[in-house]
């Protein structure tokens, strides 16, 4: 039976009279409201508030819950994205109150604790990484990328020289033009060749005397090492140029390869897909970045430094681009992503990375038997799979199979991008996930391929919304019920 209490409103399960909470008497003075709020600011009348018990609200948003798909109840092959498993030991230690309590007003002396993590942590980011001077301020990696290419601009201009263009391969993110464009650079994209790496000869013609930075995904969105990456590196170089990494795809790599080593002059990180804080929902995320020493003065304002026995925040940093964010940042999603680096210690972030691997190439080697693969029979941490067969046999599309999924209990992969990909299927597995699961996943995914093309098309059968039109959900939100026409 239908659980309608999962799907009435607040306002229509309200009943006068109903209350999930007492509050206490008030233990200060009390004031009327017009000598503490301006009377233009107040409301005429108080708002019509739902009322209900605290059974009747936990019972509605647990309810409500259950019709979401999350990792903790679903397999997420969300390629590009690392959908891994979020450890609960992380939440409750970073819910500690001696963490949570903490204020950021509060003087230097009574958070040197939090300060002293925080420092740990900018060390450990700049050796997984390979790259000395560290910022942990960037709100979510496309902040990061941006706040990178802002310092690397600063730099430009401290040494008298006026850099416009910034290279990036078609495969790579969205983010990373984007940013280059909103940091006042001209992006400029370069080919992908047969394999999905690096198209050279276009990327030597695009190589010109005013670069300012390469920015590249290594491991690429295809889940392919770049091979010529040392090559790429030493022509920016010696152009002058700067080589950024975009490190959404470190899970492949920790403790195997280190940007620093490769060529990078400064990368950020995604903590909430290689360090496993939560994803997604648009809540808060992280995006630190790592870069050389000589880009160490324009990171932003403050960094945490060591001054002998006692930590501070920096602010005499006269070359520093200044603050990209309130306060000092996320700081609850850099306390997961430390309890998690600790935890595993540097074998375990290894076994990550090969696990991560391991499971990728195992799924390909499963899949690409009746969805090609178009670029490598081997991958990295994600492969990128292509229904453009069976869109042009049988009519269905990526979108397709991806919506069907949903109807067997699995999210979707990544579809549609990248765009060198036609009919894209991104599929990434992670670490976290069971040989069992993997299994499973296949089985469904090769049972989709083989049904009804029109049952397909109409797919999802079993959730509240079949395909609601996206673009319009994302441009016009329909936020409060009386607003929705249905």
């Amino acid at each position: 039976m239908r659980n309608q209490q999962a799907t009435q409103l607040l306002s229509e399960l309200s009943r006068p009279g109903r209350v999930a909470v007492h509050w206490p008497a008030c233990d200060v003075p009390e004031q009327p409201l017009e000598d503490i709020i301006p009377a233009g600011l107040l409301a005429e009348e108080a708002p019509k508030l739902p009322e209900l018990t605290e059974g009747e609200v936990v019972r509605h948003y647990t309810n409500l819950s259950t019709k979401n798909m999350s990792v903790d109840t679903h397999y997420y092959p969300l390629g590009s994205c690392t959908m891994k498993y979020n450890p609960k030991r992380n939440e409750r230690l970073a819910s500690l109150p001696g963490i949570v309590d903490l204020h950021p007003y509060q003087d230097e002396s009574t958070i040197q604790g939090m300060l002293q993590l925080l420092y740990e942590l900018q060390g450990i980011f700049s050796e997984i990484s390979g790259l000395p001077a560290c910022s942990l301020q960037p709100a979510a990696g496309a902040h990061g990328e941006l706040t990178a290419l802002m310092a690397a601009a600063k730099y430009f201009k401290s040494i008298g020289e006026d850099r416009k263009v910034v290279l990036a391969p078609d495969s790579s993110h969205g983010t990373n033009p984007a940013s280059a464009q909103m940091a006042g650079f001209k992006a400029v994209s370069i080919k992908s060749d047969p394999n999905g790496g690096v198209d050279m000869e276009d990327f030597r013609k695009k190589l010109t005397d005013d670069i300012a930075v390469l920015m590249i995904t290594n491991p690429s969105t295809l889940g392919l090492f770049e091979k010529n990456i040392r090559e790429i590196a030493d022509a920016v170089h010696e152009k002058g140029g700067l080589i950024y990494l975009d490190g959404a795809n470190m899970n492949a790599i920790l403790g195997i390869a280190r940007p620093g080593d490769f060529g990078a002059d400064m990368m950020h990180y995604n903590p909430h897909k290689t360090f496993s804080g939560p994803h997604g929902g648009g809540g808060p995320g992280a995006g630190p970045i790592c870069v050389t020493e000589k880009l160490k003065p324009f990171l932003p304002s403050p960094i945490v430094e060591k001054d002998g026995d006692r930590y501070k925040l920096d602010f005499d940093r006269p070359e520093s681009i200044g603050r990209v964010r309130s306060f000092f940042g996320n700081t609850g999603v850099l306390v997961r992503a430390y309890c998690y680096i600790l935890s595993h210690g540097p074998v375990g972030l290894r076994e990550v990375s090969e696990n991560a691997v391991l499971n990728a190439n195992y799924l390909l080697s499963k899949v690409k038997h009746f969805l090609p693969v178009p670029r490598g029979e081997r991958c990295m941490h994600e492969f990128v799979a292509s229904a453009s067969d069976l869109k042009k046999e049988r009519g269905i599309t990526a979108m397709d199979i991806g919506k069907r999924l949903l109807d067997y209990g699995f999210h979707a992969p990544t579809v549609y991008f990248p765009l060198t990909i036609p009919e894209a299927i991104m599929v990434e597995p992670t670490e976290t996930e069971s040989k069992e699961t993997l299994d499973a996943f296949v089985e469904t995914l090769f049972k989709i391929t083989e049904e009804d093309a029109e049952l397909l098309h109409e797919a999802p059968h079993t959730t509240p919304i079949s395909r609601p039109n996206e673009v319009q959900a994302a441009r016009s939100p329909c936020l409060r019920a009386d607003f929705c026409s249905s």
